[in-house]
């Protein structure tokens, strides 16, 4: 946040709304697109925290809401529960993404310095992350920027890397635009941000159902 740290981006991002595109690629490898959008209302922590991601497959649309930790899903404004699959990847990108690291403080987090490692020439210190409940997130931090350039962790014995790139500043906010995901070295998903505002009105209405 421009160095303003915790009180800059409590102040700027108390609300968020994304639009953008997937591209999910299926044990087949043939990839799916996805248009979606995003709105989150910023709470005390990602316990907190409510957010609703609407995404329109070619054969399919429909939303997922979480509020208080619990997750729904919504399609025509009717509530339905969605698979434990697709519940897990929802919440992995909430659990393992960068809000873990910026606001481990909030989550109350145990930090831990990790060492340093190289990857492509890029030196980077390693940041581990544990949640209170026990979900561990790796940052590489690049030596250099000291921005995070990537974030690793392992699920169910898969092994999960996420690269961040085209990082660029929206609204005072280091935002990365493009980010890469794979599992056991295969990427399975790819996700690049077209639009992205902090602190218009979010309408509350947006994570109730029916």
């Amino acid at each position: 946040g421009f160095g303003g740290g915790r009180a800059r981006l409590n102040q700027s991002r108390k609300t968020t709304f994304e639009r953008g595109k997937m591209s999910i690629i299926g044990q087949n490898g043939k990839a799916e697109p996805v248009n979606y959008q995003r709105w989150i209302i910023r709470g005390e922590s990602l316990a907190n925290e409510k957010i609703r991601l609407d995404q329109e497959f070619p054969s399919s649309r429909y939303g997922l809401i979480m509020d208080q930790e619990n997750v729904i899903g919504v399609y025509n404004n009717t509530a339905f529960t969605p698979r434990d699959e697709v519940i897990k990847n929802f919440e992995s990108t909430i659990y393992h993404g960068l809000e873990a690291l910026f606001r481990y403080k909030e989550n109350e987090s145990t930090v831990e310095l990790a060492g340093r490692d190289k990857e492509m020439g890029v030196d980077y210190y390693m940041v581990d992350v544990t949640d209170k409940k026990a979900r561990k997130t790796r940052f590489y931090v690049s030596v250099k920027s000291l921005r995070v350039l990537m974030l690793t962790y392992e699920d169910d014995g898969v092994k999960y890397k996420r690269k961040f790139y085209d990082q660029r500043y929206a609204q005072g906010t280091l935002v990365p635009y493009r980010s890469v995901l794979t599992a056991d070295g295969k990427v399975v998903e790819e996700q690049d941000i077209s639009s992205i505002t902090f602190g218009q009105k979010v309408d509350e209405d947006l994570f109730k159902v029916g």
